[in-house]
């Protein structure tokens, strides 16, 4: 578990500095992921219509609901090494 850890937070540490943005799918894959390895389930009420970011960042989190912490951070760690990081 704490090597996975240590790779988790040098992965977020690594996803600031990616040499492209990534698209905004995967930009959202990665919020889901790091809020499911580090909070858990999505909780809290939906944000509004208007609030379309807020919106994408929830659904995207809620849509990933039950991934376990440990998978949730492997995968986090998989895409950022993915994408150069």
């Amino acid at each position: 578990m704490a090597d996975l850890k240590s790779e988790f937070e040098a992965a977020a540490a690594a996803s600031k500095n990616l040499a492209a943005k990534p698209d905004n799918d995967t930009l959202l894959k990665l919020y889901a992921l790091f809020k499911q390895a580090t909070a858990g389930d999505a909780t809290g009420n939906r944000p509004g219509m208007t609030d379309f970011v807020g919106r994408a960042k929830f659904d995207a989190w809620a849509k990933i609901k039950g991934l376990d912490t440990d998978d949730a951070m492997q995968q986090y760690v998989d895409l950022v090494h993915a994408l150069g990081g």
